[in-house]
């Protein structure tokens, strides 16, 4: 069995970076008390359980090496002549050149990630939620922590109901806003009822205390809703449905 520790995660490197670019980060080594405090901060979180190596998990040690593999990608380091520690993942760059020019949306985004992981509710409610290809599909999720809340509002089962009877009580039907597909046409009774929901709010403007209402929610088919899910931070259902009857 391999003892060697799950790579970083997007939540982790999001709270690597805010640190990285603070105006008073200090050096970066392990005897550096903000980068100790971070080693602290990781290996508090709920983030990542399995932890084969508990003494080196996000260490400061590794926390220094994953701030020096920012450097190699940093153009205000490299423009001197000089260069990072290399062996930085494809993550590491894609987050990076994400948020460089964002650096309040990236403070944003590691403060909600604390937010949520020191909220015990919250993160009993996104435990129950299973890991897809894109929670690992690199920077196109702000966050696995985001986009775990986002999948478990879609499944609220009360909002969801609610959502769905307004459809039945406008349109009589049950039809994909994007692709007009109607599982009861296509699958009769078997289909009958059976729809998906998918939450517009996009995960940068997503807030942990917000009410979800039905107007937050689209009524899609499965193949759809995968879509969006895709480019879920940029592609709406309008967007989506113009693309696809054009």
């Amino acid at each position: 069995m391999s003892t060697r520790n799950p790579k970083w995660q997007s939540d982790e490197i999001i709270l690597a970076l805010n640190l990285y670019f603070s105006p008073d980060r200090g050096s970066i080594d392990s005897k550096n008390p903000k980068i100790i405090a971070l080693s602290q901060t990781l290996n508090d979180l709920e983030i990542v359980t399995n932890r084969p190596d508990a003494e080196k998990f996000r260490n400061p040690n590794g926390v220094t090496l994953k701030l020096s593999n920012f450097r190699a990608v940093d153009p205000e380091y490299t423009k001197q002549g000089k260069k990072g520690m290399t062996g930085g993942s494809k993550l590491d760059e894609e987050l990076f050149k994400k948020y460089r020019n964002d650096l309040p949306q990236l403070k944003k985004l590691a403060e909600s990630i604390l937010k949520i992981n020191k909220d015990a509710a919250l993160v009993q409610a996104i435990s129950t939620i299973e890991e897809d290809e894109t929670i690992w599909d690199d920077a196109a999720v702000e966050g696995q922590a985001h986009y775990k809340i986002h999948k478990y509002r879609e499944r609220s089962r009360s909002i969801v109901k609610k959502k769905i009877q307004w459809a039945w009580s406008k349109f009589g039907k049950l039809t994909c806003e994007v692709c007009d597909f109607d599982f009861e046409e296509h699958y009769g009774e078997l289909g009958r009822g059976f729809i998906e929901c998918h939450h517009r709010v996009p995960l940068s403007k997503l807030e942990t205390n917000t009410i979800t209402k039905i107007d937050n929610l689209a009524l899609v088919c499965s193949n759809c809703h995968r879509i969006l899910h895709k480019d879920i931070d940029n592609l709406s259902v309008e967007s989506l449905r113009e693309m696809l009857h054009r």
